[in-house]
C-alpha cells in the first residue's frame, strides 16, 4: 500500500514517519529545502530538527507526483490553505481511495469541518480524520500515545487504523466524525485560555478552572452541532484538551501565554513558524454558539482578547455567577 501525506509541518511529518514504518510513503511539501533534508539527512530540520526519520520516507516537491500512486491519501494542511491544495490535488487523486485529514480547525466563510471540505471536493471518496492527544516530538520521542480515526464507514476504519498504528502509537476507531473533529478544533480556543493563565501566573485553580469549563463548553456546542456527548471524554474530546492545555509544545497553549505576558497578537504570530489553529477558530465559535444558543463564557471572552476587544489581563476578570454545575448554558 503507497502512502501519501501533504504537508511537511511537524503533525505531517510525523504522521507520515508512522505510516513509513508500515508502508511506502511520500510526503508532499512546498518547501525544496525541507525536501533535500528529508531525502538527504532523513530530518525535518525546520520543524522537527535532531529527530531521524524513517529511511523509505520520501519528500517531493511535485503534488501530481506524491499524488498520482497513493492509495491512501493524508492531508495536514492548515485550515486557510486545506481546499486550496485539495483542488490542486484533486485531478492527480485515483478515484475511491480514502482521504485522511489532520487538520484541527474549521473553514474560513464556510465553518465547515475539514472531511466536509474534503467530501465538497472529492465527492465520492471517503473522508476520515485522525485526531487525538497527540504532541508530534513526544511521538517520535518514541513514547506511547493513542489517537482516533474517524469516519462511518467502520470497514475503512479498520484498514485506516493498520497504517498508523504501532506498538507504542494506539489508532481507535469512532464513527462520531462530527465529535471528534469539533473536539479537536474547539479545544484550540481553551487551550489559548490556559495559555493566558499560565502567562499570567494565575495559579492552578484558575488553570484547572478553564480546562473543566472549557470542556463543558465545547461538549455542548459540539452536541449542538451534531457530534455525541461521549466523545468529547475521549481521546478526541477531554484527551486533546488535556494536551494542548497542558504541553509547553502547545502552539495555541503558547500564543495565550505569550499575551498573557502583554504581547501583541500580531508579533507573536509573525514569529511562529506553525500555525496557532485557536486564533482564527476563536471568533467562528462566537459566532457558533450564538446560531445553536450556546452560552459559551470562555470561548467568548477569548475571542474578545483575540479581536482586541479587551485585554488578556483582563480574561478572567468577568466570572459570571455560578449555576449548577450540570446547566446547559
Amino acid at each position: 500500500m503507497q502512502i501519501s501525506v501533504l504537508g511537511a509541518g511537524s503533525w505531517g511529518t510525523t504522521v507520515a514517519a508512522l505510516a513509513a514504518r508500515n508502508h511506502p510513503t511520500t510526503l508532499w511539501a512546498r518547501d525544496e529545502q525541507v525536501v533535500c533534508d528529508i531525502n538527504v539527512d532523513h530530518q525535518n530540520k525546520s520543524y522537527l530538527d535532531g529527530f531521524t526519520l524513517p529511511d523509505r520516507l520520501v519528500a517531493t516537491t511535485d503534488l501530481a507526483d506524491a499524488c498520482l500512486t497513493a492509495d491512501v491519501l493524508v492531508v495536514g494542511i492548515p485550515s486557510t490553505s486545506f481546499r486550496q491544495v485539495l483542488e490542486a490535488a484533486a485531478p492527480h487523486i485515483r478515484p475511491w481511495i480514502p482521504v485522511v485529514s489532520l487538520t484541527k480547525g474549521l473553514e474560513m466563510g464556510t465553518r465547515l469541518r475539514m472531511t466536509q471540505v474534503i467530501e465538497d471536493v472529492l465527492s465520492g471518496h471517503t473522508a476520515a480524520a485522525l485526531t487525538g492527544p497527540n504532541l508530534a516530538k513526544e511521538i517520535l520521542a518514541g513514547q506511547a500515545a493513542a489517537s482516533v480515526i474517524a469516519t462511518p464507514d467502520m470497514s475503512v476504519a479498520a484498514q485506516l487504523q493498520e497504517v498508523f498504528a504501532s506498538r507504542l502509537f494506539r489508532v481507535y476507531r469512532n464513527h462520531d466524525v462530527a465529535g471528534c473533529e469539533l473536539g479537536g478544533a474547539l479545544k484550540n480556543v481553551i487551550a489559548i485560555a490556559t495559555g493566558i493563565a499560565e502567562g499570567l501566573s494565575v495559579g492552578d485553580n484558575t488553570r484547572a478552572m478553564v480546562v473543566t469549563r472549557g470542556l463543558a463548553e465545547l461538549t455542548r456546542l459540539g452536541v449542538a452541532m451534531g457530534g455525541e456527548a461521549q466523545t468529547f471524554a475521549g481521546l478526541a474530546g477531554m484527551g486533546d484538551l488535556m494536551a494542548t492545555c497542558m504541553s509547553p509544545q502547545s502552539r495555541n497553549r503558547y500564543v495565550g501565554e505569550q499575551l498573557g505576558k502583554g504581547r501583541a497578537l500580531q508579533d507573536i504570530l509573525d514569529e511562529m513558524n506553525m500555525v496557532a489553529e485557536g486564533v482564527k477558530t476563536a471568533a467562528m465559535v462566537q459566532d457558533l454558539s450564538k446560531e445553536h444558543g450556546v452560552r459559551m463564557p470562555v470561548c467568548s471572552t477569548i475571542s474578545q482578547v483575540i479581536a482586541g476587544e479587551i485585554p488578556a489581563h483582563r480574561a478572567f476578570d468577568g466570572l459570571r455567577s455560578a449555576q449548577h454545575e450540570m446547566d446547559k448554558d
